[in-house]
């Protein structure tokens, strides 16, 4: 899952012979640099110059984005088996939202072999109101550890993991449902455009959404759905684990078209997200098997969605930690992996 990295010496040979060769060439035409003239001799073209340069390839896009800055303070909450986990608070300059994200890096992240290399954003949301906790952060759910498992297998990427808080309240009438809620703290631009923006400032990400994915339980599941959908441009998959589909937030009441516009069960069925989901059910729980399969059925092209029944899962977390394995894989076969240039 990881490329291969480049041997240095055999970049610094290379160079060295280069620029003995260019170098009595350039000497006899502009001071400026390497002439056509040296270009096209080195080539063995003994065209025109301006034939040269109009023949010379275009250089190959790059498909690392290095950060951008500024670098933002991170500060360790807990080790893990797999690495530590960090924490920093961010301000989003979008928003204005203020919140609390958790960080863990794969330890290949800061192997010198992949220095130059860029990796796969996962973002994680947790169940229940998540205001100052996300249990994606802790041994309840232990997806670092299963992750770097898998990664020695060869049946996962290594993953950069995100873990934000999704609402700023414990009350549940407070609930903001990962959405810009009229009147309300913009936590919908602070989760789809703030945290994109503080990952690609701070780490080697793979450049385009082909890399970036959502993944969540219950009240996370709803979030992860809701976010990929709206946001496909950011998002290249989705992994919804036990959700529900309606915003019920109070929050909304008088508010009814902008609640129908950040409905799950509405964009599912709009056929304007390129995007690939998974959606997963519980099999000892019939409500639920019945409400995801009905969301899965409403699917319309491009957005494509997989359904996984976990045989006897009820709605747990015991159980959603079960399915980290699956849902690694999944992520991985639909996800780019860590790429170098």
């Amino acid at each position: 899952m990881l490329p291969q990295p480049r041997s240095a010496a055999r970049r610094l040979l290379t160079a060295a012979a280069l620029l003995a060769l260019a170098t009595p060439l350039a000497a006899c035409g502009s001071n400026t640099g390497t002439s056509g003239e040296a270009k096209a001799a080195i080539s063995g073209d003994h065209s025109s110059p301006s034939a040269a340069k109009s023949s010379s390839a275009p250089p190959k896009p790059s498909k690392v984005l290095m950060p951008t800055g500024p670098a933002a303070q991170l500060s360790k909450v807990r080790d893990t088996a797999a690495g530590p986990i960090m924490m920093t608070t961010l301000n989003g300059a979008k928003s204005g939202v203020s919140g609390k994200v958790w960080v863990w890096l794969p330890p290949q992240y800061n192997d010198p072999k992949y220095a130059k290399t860029g990796f796969p954003v996962l973002t994680l949301y947790a169940g229940g109101q998540s205001a100052g906790y996300n249990t994606w952060t802790d041994n309840q759910l232990p997806i670092q550890e299963i992750d770097q498992q898998m990664v020695s297998q060869g049946k996962a990427h290594p993953f950069i993991m995100i873990m934000p808080v999704q609402n700023l309240d414990s009350a549940e009438s407070r609930a903001l449902e990962c959405a810009d809620i009229p009147g309300q703290p913009k936590i919908g631009t602070w989760m789809a455009e703030d945290i994109p923006d503080f990952v690609r400032a701070n780490f080697r990400t793979v450049k385009g959404r082909d890399g970036w994915a959502v993944m969540g339980a219950s009240t996370g599941a709803f979030c992860s759905a809701k976010l990929a959908l709206q946001h496909p441009d950011v998002f290249k998959a989705a992994v919804p684990i036990d959700g529900y589909w309606n915003p019920d937030s109070p929050l909304w009441k008088g508010h009814e078209q902008e609640r129908q516009a950040n409905s799950p069960d509405q964009l599912i069925g709009a056929g304007t997200a390129d995007v690939r989901m998974l959606a997963t059910a519980g099999g000892a729980n019939p409500y639920e098997t019945r409400l995801v399969k009905a969301w899965v059925e409403k699917a319309k092209a491009p957005t494509t969605v997989e359904y996984y029944e976990q045989p006897g899962g009820k709605h747990l977390t015991s159980d959603f930690k079960k399915m980290i394995p699956h849902t690694l894989e999944w992520l991985t076969a639909n996800t780019a992996g860590p790429e170098s240039d």
